[in-house]
């Protein structure tokens, strides 16, 4: 199954730290990279809290393990530039 048919199964997936992020200012999105892989990209709000986000290498172990359940493995994770 690729990244856009198995969209319902990622987005829940993440759905967890999507709400955790918006806690902290953060809106978490992805998009297909490939037919299996996919980008995760995290956006700051105005207020977004800078010392709340991990290192891009944690950022990316976490949404894999968060996505070992779907067809689909983090091709890489876009962060706020400012991190």
């Amino acid at each position: 199954m690729s990244a856009t048919e198995d969209s319902a199964a990622i987005d829940a997936a993440l759905q967890g730290f999507r709400d955790m992020m918006q806690a902290d200012g953060y809106v978490l999105g992805w998009e297909a990279a490939g037919p299996d892989t996919i980008v995760v990209k995290v956006e700051a709000t105005e207020g977004a809290c800078a010392d709340c986000l991990v290192p891009e290498p944690v950022m990316q172990a976490i949404m894999s393990s968060a996505l070992e359940s779907t067809s689909v493995t983090v091709d890489r994770v876009i962060l706020p530039a400012s991190h």
